[in-house]
């Protein structure tokens, strides 16, 4: 997938993710070479495979801007230690309703930035 754009304020509002999804997420993200691989590659079939019932529905197509799971594509995926780092903040924004326009939401370098501004 890796693609990536400033364009996401098309992006409809909707709910967050099962605060238990987003833990196991995250964790899969600090720590799971292969997870993180396939979530780089194509985040819609990882949260699929996490059972993000939304996610499950998209699985045949690539999420364009203003698609839910647009705002996780990245071009280089944060690393795991920063996501670690930086776990509490992205557990909050993941889990709560809104239009998740956050694009830089798990860009390597800009997570913290990012989410401060949202």
């Amino acid at each position: 997938m890796n693609t990536f754009s400033d364009d996401c304020d098309k992006t409809p509002e909707h709910a967050g993710i099962d605060p238990k999804i987003v833990d196991i997420l995250l964790e899969k993200l600090s720590t799971d070479d292969d997870f993180r691989a396939t979530f780089q590659a194509d985040p819609v079939r990882a949260l699929a495979g996490l059972g993000v019932t939304e996610a499950a529905a998209m699985v045949d197509r690539t999420p364009q801007p203003g698609d839910n799971f647009y705002c996780m594509t990245t071009n280089t995926l944060a690393s795991k230690e920063e996501i670690a780092a930086t776990r509490a903040k992205l557990q909050q924004h993941l889990a709560a309703a809104g239009n998740h326009n956050v694009v830089f939401c798990f860009e390597a370098d800009k997570v913290c930035s990012t989410l401060d501004r949202s």
